[in-house]
């Protein structure tokens, strides 16, 4: 397998820190089942689980590769919204930030990750097909 190559993309200091709380939740108080792990483009819980210190180590430098750029989105998105799986209610006692505040600066990051998410979500991350538009 070859390595994938390094994107970097430019965030803002909230940006970080919202993208930095949503993947520690799942060290803490998310809840995730194998399902959602592999959903999220996680072999299993023990693969997010080891990888999450090492995305959260990387996301200061801004350049991660493609499909970890999703990983991150994706599980910091089910952490903030999902009271089942991820912090939902408990986010901001856990986080420390306010849903308004979470949300305003998740859609600026959602913004800037979309085009790099929709291509792994085609192609590498999921079941979804391919579809024209």
């Amino acid at each position: 397998m070859t390595a994938e190559k390094l994107v970097r993309i430019a965030l803002s200091d909230d940006e970080l820190r919202v993208l930095v709380a949503g993947v520690n939740e799942w060290l803490g108080p998310a809840y995730c089942t194998l399902e959602m792990a592999i959903a999220m483009g996680f072999g299993n819980y023990d693969e997010l689980e080891s990888m999450a210190d090492r995305l959260v180590d990387s996301l200061p430098a801004m350049s991660l590769s493609d499909t970890d750029w999703t990983r991150v989105l994706l599980a910091t998105e089910i952490a903030f919204a999902s009271s089942a799986m991820g912090s939902g209610l408990d986010w901001s006692t856990s986080t420390g930030y306010s849903d308004e505040y979470t949300i305003r600066v998740l859609r600026q990051v959602q913004k800037k990750l979309e085009p790099v998410a929709r291509g792994v979500l085609v192609h590498t991350i999921g079941t979804r097909p391919s579809r024209s538009f």
